[in-house]
């Protein structure tokens, strides 16, 4: 199910019905229209599993279907941005190009963004439409710093004679993306199997914070990158989505709490800790939260 309610600037949690209709505070915390917007993005009416829904951790996505959940709606902005850079792409995707099609097969559904020409004369081009952040692009670009010798030395302090080094950025680091390689490679497969050739696959990444001095930190100076992505073989695919729909296929209809997300799927505690929004209906997650700093115990 969808979030049933919003998180309030005061901390009460209010049906998002309730704050559609009618706000209990002195003022809405942002336009009506805006709220509007939010709320339709936390609904989109599927049932059945989706191909983004198995890539993320499957207790993640068995509560967000079995709980009611609150969400606060400045956290859940960037959906907007990237809805909003979709319609943009609708309203300019004449030509020979399709955009924004769901496709089923019998494990899950996709809804790619783009496909066709859309970069250059090749018209078997699978696009995807990302807006991120500038740590997870420098990580799916491969970015790395290393330190440098400049070839000279410290004249005085607790260093003098030693050498200096500078830091400089390297490209040709392990690049972090797996899991978009997983999604589009699956929209690859769910497109051939409509007779669609798919040549080539490339995620069109906008970062959201590329004005910001952490981005420039962070190797990253371009609003917009495009990476591509290779091409991973069906059969490992298919079978990695199929085991993630059976798990969580299973435990819906046992209604039995999955195991605990991977390390690599809840970020090293990190998505528990501020992203995750059903983490308060999870036992790891409740311990993330009242034992932030300190080492946990593990917990089903």
């Amino acid at each position: 199910m969808p979030a049933t309610a919003f998180i309030c600037p005061d901390g009460r949690n209010v049906l998002i019905q309730d704050c559609l209709t009618s706000c209990a505070m002195k003022q809405r915390c942002m336009f009506l229209p805006t709220l509007r917007a939010v709320a339709k993005s936390l609904d989109r009416g599927l049932r059945d599993p989706t191909v983004t829904e198995l890539i993320a951790g499957i207790r993640e996505t068995y509560l967000k279907k079995t709980v009611d959940y609150a969400v606060n709606p400045q956290d859940v902005l960037y959906a907007l941005h990237g809805s909003a850079l979709h319609t943009l792409h609708e309203n300019h995707s004449e030509g020979n190009m399709l955009t924004e099609i769901r496709l089923t097969d019998e494990i899950t559904s996709g809804k790619f963004d783009l496909y066709g020409e859309i970069m250059d004369q090749d018209t078997g081009v699978l696009g995807d439409i990302k807006v991120t952040s500038s740590y997870k692009i420098m990580k799916a670009l491969g970015k790395y710093k290393v330190d440098v010798a400049t070839g000279e030395t410290y004249k005085t302090g607790l260093k003098k004679g030693e050498p200096k080094y500078k830091k400089e950025w390297r490209d040709d680091g392990n690049k972090g993306i797996l899991d978009w390689a997983i999604q589009l490679n699956y929209y690859r497969i769910l497109l051939e199997q409509q007779g669609l050739s798919v040549n080539k696959m490339v995620i069109q990444a906008m970062c959201r914070d590329n004005s910001l001095r952490i981005a420039n930190e962070r190797g990253i100076s371009q609003a917009i990158y495009l990476i591509p992505v290779n091409r991973i073989g069906d059969s490992w695919v298919q079978r990695y989505m199929q085991y993630k729909a059976r798990v969580l296929n299973t435990a819906l209809e046992t209604k039995t709490m999955p195991a605990i997300c991977s390390v690599k799927e809840r970020w090293h505690n990190r998505k528990c800790l501020d992203y995750c929004q059903v983490a308060d209906h999870c036992p790891f997650g409740q311990q993330v939260k009242s034992n932030s700093g300190k080492p946990l115990q593990a917990v089903s």
